[in-house]
């Protein structure tokens, strides 16, 4: 138990937090991860998403704190660009079809390796990730196999604190 929050902090594996303490660069989902997953459009062709504000709170905290943080979404929003600016997130890559290619990206501008890297996700199609960088995150609500493939899963849904909870967890276990 932990005594601050009342919450009940789960045990992991030394293996899991030996890679949890080398994460350099946290790559992120958006829909299902930063978002619940839905996606509202309006009569107008508006698209409306829903961001939950404590995670916002957790991306600041772990950008201040030196973590690296990018958004890949396989959709493009005009919502997630001005979510995304907001809290100071600099590498918002949208429309990507092969996630893979812009972690390779990421990891030549970071001057940091694959396995420094982490990934949270809720569908298929971060599999690919999940096989290259060097810890893996599930969100609570995932596709069964993307959460099989992970190395843990969030207590929290997306759009519901999966962000803080995983930034959390990185955080408490920096050396």
């Amino acid at each position: 138990m932990n005594p601050k929050s009342g919450e009940i902090v789960r045990e992991i594996s030394r293996e899991i937090k030996e890679k949890i303490r080398r994460i350099e660069l946290l790559i992120l989902d958006v829909d299902g991860v930063l978002t619940d997953g839905k996606i509202y459009l309006g009569p107008a062709g508006e698209e409306f998403k829903t961001f939950f504000v404590p995670d916002g709170s957790a991306l600041i905290r772990g950008r201040k704190s030196g973590l690296k943080i990018a958004w890949i979404s396989g959709r493009e929003s005009r919502a997630v660009t001005m979510r995304g600016r907001e809290l100071g997130i600099e590498d918002i890559y949208q429309g990507i079809k092969d996630k893979v290619e812009i972690l390779h990206q990421l990891c030549r501008r970071y001057d940091c390796s694959p396995s420094s890297t982490a990934c949270l996700g809720d569908d298929l199609v971060e599999l690919p990730l999940f096989g290259k960088v060097g810890c893996s995150f599930a969100v609570a609500d995932a596709h069964p196999e993307l959460a099989a493939a992970a190395d843990y899963i969030t207590d929290r849904k997306g759009g519901e604190g999966a962000v803080t909870e995983v930034i959390d967890l990185i955080l408490s276990n920096r050396p």
